[in-house]
């Protein structure tokens, strides 16, 4: 499933393609046929994200309500894109936007996005689109973001920590991957309940968090590693020095040296260093 930096990516790339345009929405399956007749014909006045949500809104007059799109990815979930005309419509292709072209030089052909495979993909009035976003935890790519209801959040809590870093209540946008990595840079034990984790650590995790998924923002990658833990010290890291746990059961810890393990947690399979996350690493001070 995209972790929240790509869905940020989507948004950003989607207001450049289609923001400011007038566009024609189609349901070649047919699934979302009332709601792309709904949208075809208005505007795309924005885009954003929060966590793994990603929102476009369009507007057909001046004066209207917006109507927003809703779309979650989930597992299956992919967009592609390109200009000119679009290949002939085949198979779940959820929903096609084309963009309206001025004519002008170098807006000649139009730019268009295809859906397919979303978990979710809905219409939404503002009122509803901030009723979702109620029920999400803070987005840590989200500009001036407060992690105070996230460190309250955890704080408070019994449960994992690696449970709480995949609840989108909690915190949105954090994956498998972030979730691993951000653990072990910080020598959390997945398993520590999160009201007894100290809470200076859980805030320098948050502003470490911060600087990881906007840099996966700008690359569309997930590098955790410092260049001095990788077998390539220099130049752009390589898929295989990318990760300090995440997907290296068996091997070697870049750090200590001792065997990185893994589990089921929260539904997913959780990696960890024994020696460098040890059983209650992280806890407060008594």
């Amino acid at each position: 499933m995209p972790e929240g930096h790509s869905i940020h990516r989507h948004a950003r790339r989607h207001r450049s393609l289609l923001g400011g345009r007038r566009v024609r929405a189609s349901s070649p399956q047919g699934r979302f046929a009332e709601g792309a007749a709904l949208i075809d014909g208005a505007e795309l006045v924005a885009t954003e994200a929060w966590g793994k949500h990603l929102f476009h809104h369009y507007r057909d007059q001046p004066e209207a309500e917006p109507l927003v799109l809703h779309v979650h990815l989930g597992l299956y979930g992919k967009f592609r894109e390109g200009h000119g005309e679009p290949d002939e419509p085949r198979g779940a292709l959820r929903l096609r936007l084309v963009g309206e072209t001025d004519g002008s030089e170098g807006d000649d052909e139009a730019p268009w996005l295809d859906l397919r495979g979303p978990t979710a993909c809905e219409l939404l009035l503002p009122t509803e689109r901030d009723a979702l976003l109620a029920r999400l935890g803070p987005d840590p790519l989200r500009p001036r973001t407060d992690p105070t209801p996230w460190l309250e959040r955890v704080g408070r809590s019994r449960a994992p920590l690696g449970t709480l870093l995949m609840d989108q209540s909690v915190v949105a946008g954090i994956g498998n991957v972030y979730r691993a990595e951000l653990l072990f840079r910080h020598g959390l034990d997945p398993h520590l309940p999160g009201r007894d984790a100290d809470p200076t650590t859980l805030r320098t995790a948050w502003d470490d968090l911060v600087r990881l998924m906007t840099a996966g923002v700008r690359s569309g990658r997930i590098v955790t590693t410092e260049p001095e833990h990788r077998e390539r010290f220099s130049g752009r890291a390589r898929r295989q020095d990318a990760h300090y746990v995440y997907g290296r059961a068996g091997l070697t810890c870049r750090v200590c040296g001792a065997e990185v393990v893994d589990d089921q947690l929260a539904a997913r399979r959780l990696f960890w260093c024994p020696s460098c996350q040890p059983p209650g690493g992280g806890a407060r001070s008594r």
